[in-house]
């Protein structure tokens, strides 16, 4: 029999720092590689080059022209994690704030009335077609319409058939590849150095663009679960992955309990606690849920556990008392401080 128990959850205590070295970090993250590039390198050359021949020159289509785009403003980068279904409607306050998200959540942000200023797709595989409507209230063809005015952020090598589809505008980043002979390879095609260090995930790419491309800071992730929910779902949305475990691995969330993940996925959470620790900037974490920053021993200091409408509420909390002083003539409102 299965019993559904209510808690409240709270944020764990702070540590300093991850209690294993960047080194190790570092090594976790990068421990699929060889399999990864072993797997996709030809399907990687070849969608490139067919992605030229159709698009032209990927620097003269490339994400350069975005740069410094939100210089010293914060950014929302959001993932496709199982809390998103928590929080999203919260983005209703964002209030110009720009966010980033993974091209997976297309569907859910759309239907929500919460498009994305910028979608990222990474991926290679036929899989990113399907996953612009699956689990949406739409129609295939109604999603394709919306994204006349979307902008996506592509990957040279991202599946073709997915990039022609896309009716809104499509600027361009490489990535390196950890292979001297798929790197030569793609210079061959062109050379092409907008190079966007991913952690091979694509919520790592919107990451990057948000800091390095933009110059945004500080940065607040949202749905970096990077972990099961409770509830055995994948995803803010029914999923075909949903109570799916396979081979899975308990690991400690921001609340200090345990949840279940891939070991695929805990790596790019390790990449994720190595990148935050090491490159300077404000980071937030407005997940509300999963393992970013979170150890059996605490959450890591150098990523702030806080919830979205708090993280918005520090650049929107003086429209409290706004009619105070735009209409400052009229006493019958109700008159407050903000401290």
């Amino acid at each position: 029999m299965k019993r559904t128990v209510e808690i409240d959850l709270q944020f764990q205590d702070t540590i300093a720092g991850p209690p294993v070295t960047q080194a190790q970090l570092w090594g976790q993250a990068c421990s699929n590689d060889d399999i990864t590039i072993l797997s996709w390198k030809a399907q990687w050359i070849k969608q490139m080059k067919e992605n030229k021949e159709h698009f032209g020159s990927f620097s003269d289509k490339g994400i350069g022209t975005l740069f410094n785009k939100h210089k010293h403003q914060p950014a929302i980068c959001i993932g496709s994690g199982p809390s998103l279904k928590y929080n999203v409607d919260d983005l209703k306050d964002r209030n110009g704030i720009a966010t980033i998200s993974c091209l997976h959540n297309f569907h859910f942000l759309e239907d929500k009335g919460l498009g994305a200023d910028y979608y990222v797709t990474l991926d290679a595989g036929e899989v990113t077609l399907s996953e612009v409507s699956e689990g949406g209230s739409k129609t295939e063809e109604e999603y394709w319409e919306l994204t006349k005015n979307r902008t996506l952020l592509a990957f040279v090598s991202a599946y073709p058939p997915l990039l022609k589809k896309w009716r809104g505008k499509i600027l361009f980043f490489n990535a390196p590849i950890p292979s001297e002979e798929v790197t030569k390879e793609m210079d061959d095609i062109e050379i092409f150095t907008s190079y966007v260090s991913t952690g091979g995930n694509v919520l790592g790419a919107c990451v990057y663009i948000a800091r390095a491309v933009f110059g945004c800071n500080p940065i607040a992730f949202m749905g970096a679960d990077f972990s099961f929910g409770y509830d055995e779902k994948f995803h803010g949305w029914d999923s075909k992955y949903d109570r799916k475990l396979g081979n899975a691995i308990r690991v400690t969330d921001v609340f200090g309990n345990k949840v279940s993940t891939w070991q695929s996925y805990n790596n790019f959470k390790s990449f994720f606690d190595n990148m935050v620790c090491r490159v300077p900037g404000l980071w937030f974490n407005c997940t509300e849920g999963g393992t970013l920053g979170a150890y059996k021993e605490g959450n890591i200091a150098q990523i702030r556990q806080m919830t979205l409408k708090d993280f918005l509420l520090q650049w929107n909390i003086h429209e409290q008392i706004k009619e105070q002083f735009t209409n400052p003539s009229v006493k019958e409102q109700k008159i407050a401080l903000l401290y």
